[in-house]
């Protein structure tokens, strides 16, 4: 697997009630054909959920569909194939995504991303289990189970003309909302174990460290605490990963955490997310440090190769450029 990738055989880690409910609804609907519908925020597991439902009653291939990638005029074929000569450049005819899914599951990530016109064909096929490739006069037959994901609120886009409501109640049979990691927080140790095993076997999280992650909202949710993972490791040598090897969102976040406090012990109006994004003079100092440090630490890594530096470090090329000359690194 691409490293950096989500590693989706980690999504469904944790004893936490709502992640035990989940593995219980999936058992079920592995049984049956009906359509899924999976909503959650971006880096909740919503794949590994549909693979999970796929391999609960293994048939045929698991064929995964971006929405938000499929644009333009050769989308259709993409989706439902085409005929030689259908148009300009198919040379050959070629199998579109629907028909390499027959007898399986065809996922569909971010449904609310598919333009309005391949929504009718999409409904379609779940009616009538047919479609009809570019350039053929002929409908072909499929059997496949469809599991659909978003993070819209697709009632909100019903309503406003931005999703079909046919469709909409055509997949909103089965519902699985998957929780954000925020709301399940209890499943972080063994999440944060699980990826170390794999990406950084010689390598611990001290419990001030693991405690600042615990304490952490994880806007991108499981993902962004692999990508965190990811990072510390490539940053530190090990075996301890420590509090100042954590990314700065997390230590934007613990920083905020004394000034909240001391407020709220003065008897203060407090206003939390401002006051997060501006740390008092000492704390901006201390993660100014972390951050040059931590710059070092990639440019060292990456034997002083700038562009795989920023990317290690998730940050555009400029941004790096104009943290070399703000803390007056040289390389």
């Amino acid at each position: 697997m691409e490293r950096g990738a989500f590693d989706w055989s980690h999504g469904l880690v944790g004893q936490s009630p709502r992640i035990c409910e989940i593995r219980r609804l999936i058992e079920k609907l592995g049984r049956s054909r009906v359509p899924v519908l999976l909503l959650g925020e971006s880096g909740t597991g919503k794949e590994v959920v549909a693979r999970a439902i796929h391999a609960a009653n293994p048939s045929g291939e698991f064929v995964a569909i971006d929405c938000g990638t499929l644009a333009g005029p050769l989308l259709e074929s993409e989706l439902f194939g085409h005929t030689k000569g259908a148009f300009t450049g198919a040379a050959e005819a070629k199998k579109g995504l629907i028909e390499v899914a027959d007898g399986g599951t065809a996922f569909f990530d971010e449904i609310g991303d598919l333009p309005l016109d391949m929504q009718v064909k999409l409904l379609r096929l779940l009616q009538e289990g047919e479609f009809r490739p570019v350039g053929s006069l002929k409908q072909h037959k499929v059997t496949i189970r469809v599991i659909a994901a978003t993070h819209h609120d697709l009632a909100r886009d019903v309503a406003r003309a931005a999703f079909r409501q046919d469709l909409y109640y055509r997949l909103n049979i089965a519902i699985l909302r998957l929780p954000p990691l925020r709301d399940r927080k209890e499943d972080i140790p063994e999440l944060a174990d699980r990826f170390l095993r794999r990406i950084g076997p010689n390598h611990r999280l001290t419990p001030e460290a693991l405690e600042a992650m615990m304490n952490y909202d994880w806007p991108g949710n499981v993902r962004e605490l692999q990508n965190s993972l990811e990072r510390m490791v490539a940053l530190n040598t090990g075996p301890w990963l420590h509090v100042a090897d954590l990314p700065s969102a997390l230590q934007n976040d613990r920083a905020a955490e004394p000034a909240l406090a001391s407020a709220a012990a003065a008897g203060l109006e407090t206003a939390p997310l401002p006051l997060r994004h501006a740390p008092p003079p000492r704390s901006e100092l201390f993660l100014a440090a972390v951050e040059r440090e931590t710059i070092r630490k990639a440019l060292a890594a990456t034997q002083g190769d700038r562009a795989k530096a920023a990317h290690m470090l998730g940050i555009g090329r400029t941004t790096l450029y104009r943290k070399l000359k703000e803390y007056k690194i040289e390389n």
